[in-house]
């Protein structure tokens, strides 16, 4: 390989491992000043990759959320949650879960559809979603009112490791997901360890999807 081609691989490496989020083919394209096509930055994704597994590295680069970013390989998940299960549970409450998960499969949905889906008002989470940046505004349905609809961001897909929608789990996993946490929670607090609310999250906003 030439010294060109060594230092370009290594720019591009860099540039994904010091991003805190996924990086575009246009983000290293400015950074670098090298217009790479898609199949050459591909390339030398793939050349990075073989080099992390012959090596026996933990992790991989993915392409999720329309860019690229390092993650741990599979088998390390169960170790790393129980690192970040603290963090992720700080991130976003069982509310605020449940609309992201209606937004996910029903956008654009408005703020009534979220709340016939649920059963009780999305506001709350609603504020929360948009000021973390998981949602956002589409538009404005066209029915009276002229209503706001809510679709995912690219650092919903980032957050939950996607590189599109197409890859959502089952509506069933996502229950099931959402029942397991709540006997969690229910063993929690017959054990007399309750956890403190991820942000205050009013009462009786907990309903299963």
């Amino acid at each position: 390989m030439q010294k060109q081609e060594i230092q370009l691989q290594q720019q591009v490496e860099a540039l994904i491992f010091a991003s805190e989020e996924a990086v575009t083919l246009q983000n290293i394209r400015q950074v670098t000043g090298f217009n790479f096509t898609s199949g050459e930055l591909h390339s030398i994704v793939e050349r990075l990759n073989r080099d992390y597994e012959e090596s026996g590295r933990c992790f991989q680069i993915h392409r999720i959320a329309g860019g690229y970013r390092f993650l741990t390989r599979p088998e390390y998940g169960d170790i790393l949650k129980k690192l970040l299960a603290p963090k992720i549970r700080r991130k976003l409450s069982l509310s605020q879960l449940e609309v992201l998960a209606v937004i996910a499969y029903n956008q654009p949905v408005t703020r009534a559809e979220i709340q016939q889906i649920r059963g009780v008002s999305p506001d709350y989470s609603l504020d929360r979603l948009l000021l973390r940046g998981f949602i956002e505004v589409l538009g404005r349905a066209d029915s009276p009112g002229k209503p706001l609809q809510y679709g995912t961001t690219m650092d919903f897909l980032d957050l939950f490791h996607l590189s599109s929608l197409k890859e959502l789990p089952k509506l069933r996993e996502i229950q099931e997901i959402l029942q397991e946490h709540n006997e969690n929670e229910s063993l929690n607090r017959l054990n007399g360890n309750e956890c403190t609310s991820f942000d205050n999250e009013p009462a009786g906003n907990n309903k299963q999807i």
